[in-house]
């Protein structure tokens, strides 16, 4: 067998040629083999593990939830000067039912959100009129700007931003939003 070793010394020796102030430790002796396939071709680089651990501490340390590539970047606020203060809102599910969803229970819908089929936002917003309310509504953000109020509203869920409803109730000075809730596989909860 100590043939097979030579011939891969030789073979590495081919591939990487040594200068001659280079000394190599693993170069095989008389007395045994301590070369390997694993040693032909380039010498490799040796791995700095102080990088390593640097970078293992530092996601060990952190409290982020989320890695800088899963936060959307679709929507750009940058409202930290801003000083009006946010309305009070309320996130309400809704799902459309019918006699054999109640009595029957026919259908495949549960209480859960999985089977809603409409998120309704309600915001108050006292002291301001329907012609102060600035709205735009996109498939995952909802952003309103009066000149009391601001709010930039993550959806939880991805929406239809072209057919939704909006509300002005004047005795309450409260704007309700409706919008169809759009999912990957919605045609189950039908």
């Amino acid at each position: 067998m100590n043939g097979g070793a030579n011939y891969i010394q030789h073979l590495n020796n081919l591939l990487n040629p040594k200068n001659e102030d280079e000394v190599d430790d693993d170069d095989v002796t008389s007395t045994g083999c301590s070369i390997n396939p694993s040693h032909i071709g380039p010498p490799k680089k040796k791995a700095n593990e102080n990088d390593s651990e640097t970078i293992t501490n530092q996601k060990a340390n952190s409290k982020d939830i989320w890695d800088d590539n899963e936060v959307l970047d679709d929507v750009d606020i940058d409202d930290s000067l801003d000083p009006r203060e946010q309305p009070e809102y309320e996130l309400k599910f809704s799902q459309n039912i019918s006699s054999e969803d109640v009595f029957l229970q026919m259908g495949q819908k549960n209480a859960s959100t999985a089977s809603c089929e409409n998120l309704t936002v309600k915001i108050k917003l006292p002291a301001t009129t329907m012609n102060d309310v600035e709205l735009q509504v996109m498939d995952t953000f909802l952003d309103l700007r009066s000149p009391k109020y601001k709010l930039a509203l993550y959806l939880p869920h991805k929406v239809d931003s072209k057919n939704g409803k909006a509300q002005w109730n004047k005795d309450k000075e409260e704007l309700n939003i409706t919008l169809r809730v759009q999912r990957e596989y919605d045609f189950l909860n039908m």
